[in-house]
């Protein structure tokens, strides 16, 4: 049988584990595994590890800017550092783009604006804020939304209307009855405003400047806290939770004891808290600063213990970007949290696991492809089996390269891993059976992407 695609001779990440073995793709999708596979296009995988795409389950990307934020990142150029990065399909969040995706009408305007703009596949968030309750989630959910998503940390701009914006109790309780029948999973930021806001006034009046003092001003009890809370109203409600970023490991101890309870709650990381630690971010500068905030080697060596050993369910980026003028500031106070890092997840977790920590590399694929892939429903991603969309990345060990500004797709080039060495190197990236991304050619200058709505 003659197929379109085969990828051959490389280390293959299948759900029983590693495999030298060949996989054929044929409209799309895996058709077979196994040796001597022929096809009309074949990619030489010879001495590359072979994974499913990853599905980054947390990026922010801010199109339509609402003549605002028209300067930040847009699905052109980040879905091409996706694809230059081996993520395959991403979550996109409902903010930070004008209008806020909050209901019906600007969730068709944020599908008009990706519209044949996009290098990988997109689910979408719907956003859980104060001013949708009456219909906004229903609409979302008609409308195609994968997962839902809320703030209790402060977030967006009072005087940009249209804009996001965090929950208050009584929001965050009766969008997540609302959200429990549609049956889909409320993503929560948890930190608990009242104690960080105030505590960060308090510093920035004292004259703090630091990012040293920015994170004593989110200490851990503030987002165990809030953890407590939306578990509570898990429980409650009957809504299905998931707790973004958590930064801290007393954080993933609360979520790992209510599964244990039979609550129905997952968590995640970001590569930035398994790579970073706060006493190197003031070296760096803002560019570095993420709401939860960058903690302790102790805090990273236990968030490491929790990806290796289950509680951490995966790992997404929570690419955030903004233009540099926002993050170049002498005041780390004033300077915007996000950080840019979507183009490299996937090398930088390979080094930092399979590696340096002997990170089995099922277990590799499960963090950055089939766990998140399984939590939201995307039935077609996240592993490597018959019949499942055909998306890889091919990954080169042993690989050292130092990442350079010209490197990144982003539109704004502002990265903390600028002029980091990075052990290992993303050479081919592959969206249902299509090269979006290799070493000799660079990012396609095509547009295969699709939203998936659920």
């Amino acid at each position: 049988m003659s197929h379109d695609l085969v990828i051959k001779n490389g280390l293959v990440i299948l759900e029983s584990g590693e495999v030298q073995t060949d996989v054929a793709v044929k409209d799309g999708l895996i058709v077979a595994i196994g040796e001597n596979l022929e096809g009309a296009e074949v990619v030489d995988a010879t001495g590359l590890i072979v994974s499913p795409g990853m599905v980054d389950a947390h990026v922010h990307i801010t199109d339509p800017g609402g003549n605002y934020r028209d300067e930040w990142e847009g699905y052109v150029t980040g879905t091409a550092a996706c694809a230059k990065g081996g993520v395959t399909s991403i979550m996109e969040m409902p903010l930070n783009q004008i209008p806020a995706t909050v209901d019906g009408k600007s969730i068709e305007i944020k599908y008009a604006a990706g519209k044949d703009r996009l290098k990988v596949d997109v689910a979408s968030y719907g956003g859980l804020v104060p001013f949708n309750l009456k219909g906004g989630i229903q609409e979302l959910n008609d409308n195609g939304v994968a997962a839902y998503k809320c703030f209790l940390g402060t977030c967006g701009d009072r005087t940009i209307d249209g804009d996001f914006e965090n929950v208050d109790d009584y929001s965050l309780y009766e969008g997540m009855k609302q959200i429990a029948k549609t049956g889909k999973v409320l993503a929560v930021h948890a930190e608990n405003p009242d104690i960080t806001d105030r505590l960060g006034e308090i510093a920035y009046k004292n004259g703090e400047t630091t990012l040293a003092a920015y994170v004593n001003t989110r200490p851990v009890f503030t987002e165990v806290e809030s953890i407590r809370r939306v578990i509570y109203l898990a429980k409650v409600t009957g809504c299905r939770v998931h707790i973004c970023h958590i930064a801290c490991q007393e954080g993933v101890d609360e979520v790992v004891k209510a599964q244990k309870e039979g609550v129905d709650v997952t968590c995640e990381t970001c590569t930035h808290y398994l790579y970073f630690t706060t006493d190197e971010l003031d070296a760096i500068g803002p560019v570095v600063k993420c709401s939860p905030p960058i903690r302790d080697a102790e805090q990273q060596a236990g968030l490491w213990k929790h990806v290796e050993n289950g509680g951490l369910d995966f790992v997404t980026s929570d690419h955030s970007p903004c233009t540099p003028d926002l993050k170049d500031k002498e005041n780390a106070f004033e300077a915007w949290g996000g950080i840019s890092g979507i183009q490299n997840n996937v090398d930088i977790l390979f080094d930092e696991g399979v590696q340096k920590r002997g990170l089995p590399l099922k277990k590799f694929a499960e963090i950055i492809a089939t766990n998140p892939a399984d939590r939201f429903g995307l039935e077609q991603k996240g592993r490597i089996s018959i019949g499942k969309d055909a998306d890889f990345v091919l990954i080169k060990p042993d690989a050292p390269y130092t990442l350079e500004a010209e490197d990144l797709e982003y539109r704004n080039k502002i990265s903390p891993y600028i002029g980091r060495e990075i052990g290992a190197q993303v050479v081919h990236t592959i969206l249902r059976g299509q090269t979006v991304y290799s070493q000799d050619a660079g990012v396609t200058s095509e547009f295969p992407g699709v939203f998936i709505k659920k």
